[in-house]
Formats: C-alpha cells, structure tokens, sequence
C-alpha cells in the first residue's frame, strides 16, 4: 500500500474521533434546564428520554446532508401556536412515517412541554391570586399529555425498530463486502488472473461501493482488507497503457472535485455543519481509486491541507465555546449570589416583598440571557439558583398567606364599627354620641389594613355615618357658636386686665387677680379652634403675676401680721394663743390639701393636651398652697418670737 493512502486510512481514523469528540461536544451542551419567570411550581415529568437504542441509530445512521439541510430549513419555517398543534402534528408522524425524524421529534416534544408548563403556571397563578390557599394547590392530570407520551411511545417503537432493521441490514452488508474482498483477495494472485478478471473487478468495485453502511466497529478492518487487495490487483494488473492511464485520470478527476469541495468548506459560516461535510468528502475520497504514483502524494496533500484548516476551526470552535461556557458559569455564579443576597434582606411589608421580588425577576431575567454552563456544572448552578428562588418566594407565599388571614380579620373588626356607627348617626344625645364616636374612630385608626377595594368601601360607610350625626349636631348647635365668640371676647378682656396687673402692681393685686380668676372661670366654652391659644396666653400672665408679685405680697402679708400683733396682745394672753392655735389648724390643714393634690397628680394621664393642661393648672394650685402655708408658718413663728421677746421682758423686770 502506498504512503498517501496510508495516511489516508490514518487520516481517517482521527476524522472519525473528532467526529465523536464533536458530537459528544454537542450533545453535552444541550443539557441544561432552562430558567424560570418565578420558580416556585414543583418540576414538570418531562416526556420521556430517547433511549441509547435511539441514539445508536442517530450515531450509526446519519442523515444525508440533502435530508439534514431539508430538515433544518422545515424547522426554521414551522411555528405551532397552541399545544394542540403540536400534539396534531405528533399524532400525524406517528401514524405516517415509519421513520420519524429525530430532530424534529425533539423539537416537539420542546415546544409541547413549554406550552404544557406554560399553562400549568398561568392555572396556578390564577388560582392564588383568586385566594387559593398555596399548601393545597394540586397538579391536576392533562388528557393532552397523556395523549403526547403515548403518540411518543409509538414513536419510539418504531424507531427502535428501524435501528433493528438497520443492524440487521449493516450485518448483511458486511457479510456481502467481506465476500467481495474475498474475490478480489482471488484475482490478486498473479499477473494472469489480474488481466483476465479486469472486467469482473471493475464490476466488484462498483458492487461495493454501492452497498452502505457496516457495523462501526468493522468499517476501518473491512475498508483496509478492501484496500489492501485493491492495491495489489492493480499492481499485478498489466493492461495496456491506455486503459490504465484512463482509470489513473479519472479518479485524479474525482478526487481533485473533492479537493476543490474541501476547500470550498473554508468559507461555510456554521462550523459544525462545514465539519460534518469534510466528513462525507473523507467518506467519498477513501471510494475513489488510485491516481498515478508521482500525483499520489500531491493529491493527498491538497485534500489534506483543506481538511486540516476545517478541523483546526472545529476545534477552535468548541475550544472557544468551552471559553464561553467557563464565563457563563462565573456570571452565573454572580446572579447567584446577588439572588441569596436579595433573599437575604429584611421583609418588613408587603412592599419590600414586592422590591425584592421585582430584583428577584430582573435576576432570572438576566439569568435568561446567559448561555450554558460546563456540563458538570451546569446543573449544579441552576439547582443553586432555583432553590434560592423557591425559598423566597416560598416565604412570600407564607407571608401573604399570613397577611390575607389579618386583611380578614382586620376587616370583620371594621365592619363592626361601622355597624355601631350607623345605630349612633341618628343619635340626638349630642355630647354622648360625639364621645362615642370620637372613640370609635380612635379604634379605627388602631386597626390594620385590608385589601384597598374593600377598605375603601368600609371607610366610605364609615365616614357616611360619622358624617351624618356630626351635620345634624352641628346644625343643632348652631346657636351656640355665637355664644361662644361671645366668650371669647369676654375671655380676651380679663386677660387684657391681668396683663395691665402684671406691669402695675398694686397693694391689692392679689385680690384682683383673684376677682378676675373667678370671673375667667365663670364664662363658658370659646370656639374650638381658639381654645387652647386662649387658654396658653391666661395661664401665660398668671404665672407671670405669681412669679413677679407672690412674694412681695405674702411679705407685705407678713409684715401687717407682724404689726398687727402687737393690738392682738393687748387684747390678752388667750387672744394670741387662741391666734396661734388658728394659725396651726390652718397650716396643717393646707399641708393635708397639699399632700391630696400631690397624690391626684400622681394618676392623671398627660398623653392628650387636655390631660397635660389640667396637670399645669393643678401644679399652680400645689405652689399657692405651699406659698400660703409657708405664709402660715411664719405667722406662727412671729407669734413664738413675739411671746419669747415678752417672757424675757417680765424675767428682767423681776430682776
């Protein structure tokens, strides 16, 4: 056997290896899942698997590149709009063809299933958005499925039994070429048997070539056997010049149009496809016959250098698309991480689960974009990303669970109140039924949420009856508003009075201070709004009136006390004692008032402004009521001052 033809066989067998290596580049790359929108269903049973059976026949029984090229230009051009298109046209693949064409099956049985879970997720996102409860949502059987894997099942029986048909038939065809390479192995014995059989050779050869494909594992034995003996016929071969040269030009012609096919490939954009040709070129090539011994070496040299540059793209195309697969997975590996980090964070409401389950989408989004992973780890980056997304919207699911069951309760205690509102609208007790009301929406505002159609609705009713009682009050007391600018006006003139107090004072300001303190009190209510301005500027100039002029009138007190003292002992000894005794009752009991004001503020409430204006105006009664029993007490200590001076005037006289 020749150099070139040697090294065509050797070619060969590395073709074929790339091949493998390339289809098992491809196939890898197709196993990932695809993403989810929102992750939370449970899996769909996917249809079922091809089998290894069915996969052999793919390997051993490739498409011609006619059959590959029409397949892929119907795939490219069929769409299917509904489930029930796709399952029409399984059922009529099943019931016509007698080998389905695997690609296409595949593609099916793709679109089915996306339709399939498609309408699975729609149905379970109706049924939780109607208020279903998420725990006791069941998958219900789909008659369309079931239809689908039993048309499925047909399929795949017969193609197991085209692959069976197919062996049979390639055992058949080995059996027939092993017999040929026995003919010829005859004719190659001598010179003589060569010429006389060139006829019945040429007719062998034809007879070969015409039978297909063998077992895999036999195909390079029997290609060498066939070789070797054809190679020796033709070197025992002793035809006229002519005859051989004619052969020799021919097979140059065939092989130098393989030649120019091969390098034609060079310029083919899709790689797998320009591959899967320099295939069959190589399958063609190793048919062809001898050329001429000194073209032998050049031919082979021109086939292989255009081989070499579409196997040196090949590779640098799955070398670059492993490069590609390596970058998916670190991008991958970052949507990952940002998802738990997302999932991580804090859910206060139903608006940060809504923020994050927006991130959340945006993230599966992007997930969408990125391409496939290496495959051994490719799916250990998609469970890691889905059961991320199916812990948080778990969770979502639970809290909004949780939080319909407070919208209900929320809402019944709602609808309570405005029943009770309603009884009071018509109520004329008017300082009663506004206290009750009031009261009523103090609770309004201390009850949750509620979904806000029906919220809106129980405040409308709410509101109505509220409004209904406080419009006829209002009209009821119409009156009384003028009486109550009257007050204001009669209010504004004491506290112009006690500010004039307050600049001049006077001996007797204490008593008109006080004059004009029981007539304050004595008028009624002022308007609302002017209430507590009202009340802050009278208490503003009392206090001022007491700090400024308290002291000076208690000492004023305390000094005509002191001069009057002296008349009150002429009188007699009993008259300052039954004086001082007076003065004793008198400080004890302002002691006894002081302690009971001081324990009453001890239980007011000063939350509202009401509360907290009450404690200041008994704050100020506590400070008088020590003011005048400290005044009591240095009476009293005048009096023992007075009497010790007296004693100690009679000791002296006594002298």
């Amino acid at each position: 056997m020749d150099s070139q033809e040697n090294a065509l066989q050797q070619g060969m067998v590395e073709d074929e290896q790339n091949v493998a290596a390339a289809a098992s580049e491809v196939q890898n790359t197709q196993s990932e899942p695809s993403g989810q929108a929102e992750p939370i269903a449970e899996e769909t049973a996917e249809a079922e698997v091809s089998t290894p059976t069915e996969e052999k026949v793919e390997e051993t029984a490739p498409k011609s590149a006619e059959e590959e090229k029409a397949t892929e230009e119907e795939e490219t051009h069929k769409t299917y709009a509904s489930k029930q298109e796709v399952l029409d046209r399984i059922k009529e693949i099943s019931a016509t063809e007698d080998n389905p064409n695997k690609e296409e099956v595949d593609s099916l049985k793709s679109v089915f299933y996306r339709f399939h879970i498609a309408e699975r997720e729609q149905r379970q996102k109706e049924y939780l958005e109607a208020g279903g409860d998420p725990e006791k949502y069941q998958v219900l059987p789909d008659e369309a499925e079931e239809q689908f894997k039993r048309e499925m099942q047909v399929i795949k029986e017969k193609r197991a039994k085209v692959f069976q048909e197919q062996e049979a038939e390639k055992e058949q065809n080995l059996k027939r070429k092993l017999e040929i390479i026995e003919k010829i192995k005859g004719m190659a014995t001598s010179p003589e048997e060569a010429n006389k059989s060139f006829n019945e050779f040429k007719t062998l050869q034809q007879e070969f070539k015409d039978i297909k494909a063998v077992p895999a594992e036999k195909a390079n034995e029997v290609w060498r056997n066939y070789q070797l003996y054809v190679e020796q016929f033709y070197d025992l071969l002793n035809l006229n010049r002519e005859a051989r040269e004619y052969d020799f030009k021919k097979n140059l012609e065939m092989k130098t149009r393989l030649c120019e096919e091969a390098e034609k490939l060079d310029a083919e954009t899709d790689v797998i496809s320009a591959f899967h040709q320099l295939q069959e070129l190589h399958a063609q090539y190793r048919e062809i016959g001898p050329v001429a011994k000194e073209l032998r070496e050049q031919i082979w040299a021109r086939f292989k250098a255009a081989s070499t540059v579409i196997n040196k793209k090949h590779q640098q195309h799955f070398e670059e698309l492993r490069a590609k697969e390596e970058d998916n997975l670190v991008r991958k590996t970052a949507l990952c991480e940002k998802a738990e980090a997302i999932a991580k964070e804090e859910n206060k409401g139903a608006g940060d689960w809504e923020k994050h389950t927006k991130e959340i989408i945006a993230v599966q989004q992007e997930w969408k974009t990125i391409g496939f992973a290496p495959q051994k780890m490719n799916v250990k980056i998609f469970e890691r990303f889905r059961a991320t997304c199916d812990d948080f919207f778990g969770r979502k699911a639970e809290f909004f669970k949780t939080m319909k069951e407070q919208f209900s309760a929320n809402a019944e205690k709602k609808k309570v109140l405005v029943e009770k509102a309603k009884e009071l609208s018509d109520s004329t007790d008017w300082k009663s039924t506004s206290d009750k009301l009031i009261a009523l929406q103090k609770e309004w505002k201390t009850i949750g949420t509620v979904p806000k159609k029906l919220g809106d609705q129980l405040w409308n009713d709410f509101l109505t009856a509220c409004n209904h009682f406080f419009e006829a009050r209002n009209a009821a007391h119409a009156g009384a508003r003028n009486e109550q600018h009257d007050n204001l006006s009669k209010k504004r003139d004491i506290i112009a009075k006690l500010k004039e107090i307050a600049e001049n004072a006077a001996e007797d300001a204490q008593e008109k201070v006080q004059q004009l303190v029981d007539e304050y009190n004595k008028v009624g209510h002022v308007p609302f709004k002017d209430k507590d301005k009202i009340y802050k500027e009278y208490h503003d100039v009392l206090d001022k009136i007491y700090a400024d002029l308290h002291v000076s009138v208690a000492r004023r007190r305390l000094d005509n006390f002191k001069s009057n003292l002296k008349n009150v002992a002429k009188r007699g000894e009993d008259a300052v004692d039954n004086e001082r005794g007076r003065l004793m009752r008198r400080y004890e009991q302002l002691k006894q008032e002081i302690t009971t004001f001081e324990n009453n503020l001890g239980f007011l409430n000063i939350a509202s402004k009401k509360g907290n204006s009450l404690v200041d105006e008994m704050n100020r009664k506590v400070q008088k009521l020590k003011d005048d029993a400290e005044l009591v007490r240095q009476k009293i200590k005048a009096i023992d001052q007075q009497t010790r001076e007296e004693q100690a005037k009679e000791d002296n006289n006594e002298d």
